[in-house]
């Protein structure tokens, strides 16, 4: 129900209220004043009573008459008002619930925002590092000494970038040149990763100002640590138009910075402990959860009947709330949704 709706029952509402109870209280009034007439006419009879009993009882007999009528148009009166009472109480709790819901459907936004803003950032770090000349040097000649500075140089990036797990440097052939943290990731440099699909989409780059992204995966020469991958290509020259010589590819360490956008969602602490805040990709796949449930395994069964963004109570009562990214800068985002999972509320 939305915000005009829910107004026009309670207007509705009030002038229901308002006419029932002028009627009614008319009915009281007017049943009021002929109470007071018997009553006054039960005086007189009364002290007649001797020789106008019977008059007495007559008069007796009409004021239950009244006193009946007075119960009914009372509980009549109450029927009307519990009635719009209720319909007061439902439009209420409905209102309530949208502004809820739209509450929630913000938040969602929110939290994708964030994520993307913060990806946004790594799409401009690949792009200029590819152009570094130590990487451009050492795709065109990889020699040791020139792998050495590589890895030197990307060491030294990683110190200063403390959102990426490690850095690599790939030859056109998907060969790892250099990697940032040899020491930590010793089986890196050397391999051969031609086959990833992040690669293959990378070699497709027609320019040094394009860049390529990659699902949400665990990578199994980073101990299956989950990442984000970015990737430019490196050129000659460092030129956007110059002949492409390799790759520079940038794992995003994603589960400790996703854990902390879901968990940083503006909640208050009842709403937290029902609540379930989740990044999904494309494809529905919890990429992060507030609670750690489902990592990269479940498929949420969002229903967003194509829409950008929404909320519904799904068939087991609970609100769900989503909002696709809207894309930062030049950064038009992989088609992510974030969702708010709560529990139903009375």
């Amino acid at each position: 129900m939305n915000g005009s709706a829910l107004s026009k029952v309670v207007g509705d509402s009030a002038r229901t209220l308002q006419s029932g109870a002028s009627t009614n209280l008319a009915s009281i009034r007017s049943i009021a004043a002929r109470m007071k007439l018997l009553a006054l006419n039960a005086l007189i009879e009364a002290a007649h009573a001797g020789e106008k009993g019977a008059g007495f009882a007559i008069v007796a007999q009409e004021v239950r008459n009244v006193s009946a009528e007075v119960e009914r148009v009372a509980g009549a009166l109450g029927l009307n008002l519990n009635a719009d009472v209720d319909r007061l109480t439902q439009a209420v709790a409905g209102l309530a619930e949208e502004a809820r819901a739209r509450r929630c459907v913000d938040l969602a936004l929110n939290a994708v925002e964030l994520i993307d803003r913060n990806l946004y950032e790594r799409t401009c770090d690949v792009r200029w590092w590819a152009t570094d000349a130590t990487m451009v040097a050492c795709a065109v000649e990889p020699s040791a000494v020139a792998a050495a500075y590589a890895i030197d140089r990307l060491g030294v990036i990683l110190s200063a970038y403390t959102v990426y797990l490690d850095l690599w440097l790939c030859d056109l052939k998907g060969f790892v040149l250099a990697n940032g943290r040899p020491g930590t990731y010793p089986g890196v440099i050397g391999a051969c990763i031609g086959n990833e699909p992040w690669f293959r989409d990378a070699m497709a780059l027609r320019s040094g100002d394009d860049f390529s992204t990659a699902d949400v995966r665990m990578e199994a020469l980073l101990n299956d640590a989950q990442v984000a991958t970015y990737c430019a290509s490196v050129r000659a020259g460092g030129r956007a138009d110059g002949q492409p010589l390799g790759i520079l590819a940038i794992h995003f360490d994603w589960q400790p910075q996703a854990r902390a956008i879901v968990e940083s969602v503006r909640l208050d602490a009842n709403e937290r402990e029902g609540s379930r805040v989740m990044l999904l990709d494309a494809a529905n796949r919890v990429i992060a959860c507030s609670r750690g449930r489902g990592l990269l395994t479940e498929i949420y069964d969002l229903r967003d009947d194509g829409q950008p963004q929404g909320h519904y109570r799904d068939g087991r009562g609970r609100s769900v709330a989503f909002h696709v990214t809207p894309g930062y800068e030049t950064y038009r985002g992989l088609g992510w949704r974030g969702v708010i999972e709560q529990q139903g509320q009375d």
